[in-house]
């Protein structure tokens, strides 16, 4: 009930496969914990050329990442000062820079907020950081500025939340305002952590809402990890596509809460039936959706590239496998309700081995048939440990 031939199915898999990528994130590769403790690992990634560096090497073995998602205190502490660094870097490892991520949350003037703050010295600030990131992203002639917010409340009757919804839409109205014609500002949002009564923007709807209040060129931004249990995270992608407001994905997995587990790990399913909708909706409509695909995990116990690579041809295989599905034949069993045939028809896809036709393409494209192998037999690991063990073994300082 999947696309008959094998021919046809090596034409859809092939097509699909080389139209997709995946942003790689550049704090995915350093150091990272929780909020218990932090776990060294002595290959981690310490500095912008050792995250580039990673970043080219997952990219050349994979041929699906070729832009690196950038956090700017983390990777650019100086602003646009560091910009022809990322620029050399960037020619020097094969990725380009993607994604700008401002960070809203690490200071200590953000303990009650950013843009949601109710002291007006700390919003002017949190706006500041956020119009000089996307100078950054002008400089780079970056497409996306990626926006999350830690704002919130803990208690009951301690913040004003309509008075917070106002800050939060003067805010991104004045960023929206500095965006250059071909850049877009992707709103994300999140249901609770770190804050536990209220979060400012916690699910789609409000996500949605200020997005369109922004302007034009804000679309919301879908964190597979950032959802309550047994949410149908299809059904959002399906309402955002027809509203024409999904910008992009953070992709990870999650058992309970939250997220950074490797994408597919849990529920493999999940993500094929969210690559099913956007591929249903482009076929409906004949027009490709304009969606930014990109990881967020920040590994403490798995090899930060591993982790990586497994990312990757996970989400090729399970974008290969969306694009079997017989869209004529799907589109004629909803409208006769027959119920068995349609899920039949995306249950074949999914259980179709389509890694065979994934050797085959990366076969074409001059590279390993199995990344993950040639990544253990390439002596990258062992090379990076000697270099950094040392100095990772006293690491210590933020996040990523």
């Amino acid at each position: 009930m999947t696309l008959r031939t094998s021919a046809a199915r090596e034409t859809a898999v092939f097509a699909a496969l080389d139209d997709f990528r995946i942003e790689l994130p550049s704090w995915g590769f350093a150091q990272t914990g929780t909020r218990f403790g932090k776990f060294l690992q002595p290959a981690a990634a310490a500095t912008l050329e050792e995250k580039f560096a990673d970043a080219g090497l997952v990219h050349s073995l994979t041929k699906a990442c070729p832009t690196i998602a950038l956090h700017v205190l983390w990777d650019l502490p100086q602003g646009v000062a560091n910009v022809s660094d990322v620029k050399t870097l960037a020619a020097k490892h094969g990725v380009a820079p993607g994604s700008i991520n401002p960070n809203l949350f690490q200071d200590q003037i953000y303990k009650y907020g950013s843009f949601g703050n109710p002291e007006a010295a700390v919003r002017k600030a949190a706006l500041g950081h956020v119009i000089d990131s996307i100078a950054i992203q002008t400089a780079l002639k970056s497409r996306d500025l990626s926006l999350w917010f830690a704002d919130g409340s803990n208690y009951p009757g301690t913040a004003n939340m309509r008075r917070r919804k106002t800050w939060f839409v003067e805010g991104l109205q004045e960023a929206h305002a500095r965006l250059a014609p071909r850049q877009r500002m992707l709103v994300e949002y999140k249901p609770f952590e770190p804050a536990f009564y209220h979060t400012d923007i916690a699910d789609w709807g409000m996500a949605l809402l200020l997005a369109r209040e922004a302007g034009p060129q804000a679309k919301v931004l879908v964190d597979t990890g950032h959802h309550y249990q047994a949410q149908n995270i299809e059904q959002i992608v399906a309402w955002l596509l027809s509203e024409n407001m999904l910008g992009g994905f953070h992709f990870n997995d999650r058992r309970y809460a939250d997220d950074d587990l490797t994408l597919g790990s849990i529920d493999p399913y999940q993500v094929f039936r969210i690559f099913h909708e956007i591929r249903f909706y482009e076929w409906e409509t004949g027009a490709q959706a304009d969606i930014a695909y990109m990881i967020d995990q920040s590994h403490n116990l798995k090899g930060k590239i591993e982790a990586m690579i497994q990312t990757a041809m996970a989400a090729q295989e399970l974008f290969a496998k969306a694009a079997l599905v017989d869209h004529a034949a799907l589109a004629d069993a909803q409208s006769r309700t027959d119920l068995v045939a349609a899920e039949e028809l995306l249950r074949d896809a999914f259980a179709t081995d389509v890694r065979p036709l994934l050797r085959e393409w990366r076969r074409n494209q001059g590279i390993r048939e199995e990344p993950l192998a040639a990544f253990r037999e390439s002596g990258y690991l062992e090379r990076i440990t000697r270099e950094r063990a040392e100095r990772n073994a006293v690491a210590a300082g933020s996040y990523a």
